[in-house]
């Protein structure tokens, strides 16, 4: 970085602050920033700004929003009966990719895991909660990761919703389509047979 400008040098040192992004491309990006165009860069620029200005969370279902309600919780043509709770913003975008699901969404922003220190006050369960008293909600499916927090994270919200009498269900994990029984790890062919159907 000694043999940068200053301003490159930072530029890096900002890049490098991104998830995945070492030193080398973070040198590469800033370079490449250079390169552009004035009207390309300040477009970039301006496009980091706005969505840091304008972008917030949706009062309704802590979605990531640039008005309140989002656009999801303010359609009518939704299913208000189903709510999908749901870790990440980008959870929702994979659901809604195919076309399956047409109820209303809840975001957590992130899952239970005492080992970084994150308990169900560090997330938005409590506002699941408020919003699940409020509506005439039916069901709730848990569509947190399979990873061991999002198990846990499930597990914890279903206790908590069960006493409410509301149907609470899981996705269910198991083998891609088109993928070979013989590759499939021993944890993912047992959810495939815990989430087993009929035919």
């Amino acid at each position: 970085m000694e043999y940068f400008p200053i301003p490159v040098a930072k530029l890096i040192e900002e890049f490098s602050k991104l998830p995945g992004v070492g030193k080398k491309t973070a040198q590469r990006l800033a370079f490449h920033v250079l390169d552009m165009e004035n009207e390309e860069a300040n477009s970039l620029a301006n496009s980091i700004i706005s969505a840091k200005k304008n972008i917030r969370y949706c009062s309704v279902c802590s979605n990531l929003t640039d008005r309140d309600p989002c656009i999801i919780c303010s359609s009518k043509k939704r299913n208000r009966e189903v709510i999908c709770v749901i870790e990440d913003p980008r959870d929702m975008v994979a659901m809604e990719r195919t076309k399956e699901f047409n109820g209303l969404y809840h975001v957590l922003h992130g899952s239970i895991s005492p080992m970084e220190g994150i308990g169900p006050e560090d997330i938005k369960i409590k506002e699941l909660l408020q919003r699940i008293q409020h509506d005439t909600v039916e069901e709730v499916i848990l569509a947190t990761n399979s990873t061991i927090e999002g198990e846990a994270t499930a597990m914890y919200i279903s206790k908590l919703l069960k006493p409410m009498g509301i149907k609470v269900t899981r996705i269910a994990y198991g083998l891609p389509v088109g993928g070979d029984l013989e590759y499939a790890d021993e944890v993912t062919l047992s959810k495939a047979l815990e989430g087993r159907r009929e035919i």
